[in-house]
């Protein structure tokens, strides 16, 4: 069974077309079986009120669908995301009220510009031709939404990153090292033995406990991972965040599906202090946001040091 998933940005009602909703928070999850593929598609629901279901779609996916359907400062804060997080494939689309040349003008000089430019009519077309996307390696699964379930016990759901997954193999969930073991495994509702990245997954876990886990954590045989409190980024400010920054100065910390609250510690070279602990890689794109600007909340980019 191969996976493919993509973010719905822009008009995200799109999604009601694409396949049967799932899961419901501030990510709202549709999913269809074709053939011998399941494709996913997440939708941050919580944005624009809020800028971190935004950052985390981004990161569950593989492929971009964005339905312009008014060019406002969500628009750019979308663009903003994309561009920052790398995200290189993806369909461009856009309502007839739209304004073509204003809007090509807000993508120039980014990923956007590389997009495959389509008519609405044409999206679920155009979609199924993207092929599934994998990485080979230790396994690694990132959690998005956690439950306790009667009887069951701990379920998570999430996507598996990087490598395979099998029933019963033991795992660490980071950041709290605790060894938990994959006592069964879902995709689409069905019971597996077995999933390839980048296979979305309910997994029953056995080791730990729900209230201790939480969105963006990682399941993982991979000893590459980080646990850090403290961050020194290589960082570039974006062009249109307006603040300043500054020594002891708060934002917030996106890396993956993980959003922490942090504190300058120093401005050159841009050091931070973490709430929370955080999983991560050198050279992994960290993304600093202030969610009470009054305008673009994203402050810029850089890789992790």
């Amino acid at each position: 069974m191969r996976s493919v998933n993509f973010v719905v940005l822009g008009e995200q009602t799109i999604a009601n077309d694409f396949g049967k909703k799932g899961t419901v928070t501030d990510l709202t999850v549709y999913d269809r079986k074709e053939s011998d593929i399941i494709r996913t598609w997440v939708v941050p629901n919580g944005f624009p009120e809020k800028i971190q279901p935004l950052l985390q779609a981004i990161n569950i996916a593989e492929y971009v669908i964005f339905y312009v359907a008014s060019l406002d400062r969500y628009t750019g804060e979308q663009i903003i995301a994309l561009d920052m997080l790398n995200k290189k494939n993806g369909i461009l689309s856009h309502s007839y009220e739209v304004d073509e040349n204003r809007l090509h003008s807000m993508i120039k000089g980014t990923v956007l510009q590389n997009y495959k430019k389509i008519d609405s009519l044409n999206i679920k077309e155009e979609l199924v031709k993207l092929p599934p996307v994998s990485n080979d390696g230790p396994a690694q699964i990132v959690i998005d939404h956690s439950f306790d379930v009667k009887g069951v016990g701990t379920v998570v759901l999430g996507k598996v990153l990087q490598g395979t997954i099998n029933q019963y193999d033991n795992l660490k969930h980071l950041p709290s090292g605790t060894d938990v073991m994959v006592k069964s495994i879902q995709m689409h509702d069905d019971d597996v033995k077995q999933a390839v990245c980048p296979a979305r997954v309910g997994l029953s876990l056995k080791g730990i406990k729900p209230d201790e886990v939480g969105r963006g954590d990682v399941i993982t045989s991979d000893e590459s991972f980080e646990i850090k409190n403290e961050l020194e980024i290589d960082f570039k400010q974006s062009p249109f965040y307006k603040g300043e920054i500054s020594e002891n100065q708060m934002c917030l910390v996106s890396i993956g599906l993980q959003v922490k609250a942090a504190k300058f510690s120093s401005i050159s070279p841009v050091k931070l202090i973490l709430d929370k602990p955080v999983v991560c890689r050198k050279n992994e794109i960290c993304l600093l946001v202030k969610p009470e600007s009054t305008s673009v909340r994203v402050i810029g980019s850089g890789k992790i040091n």
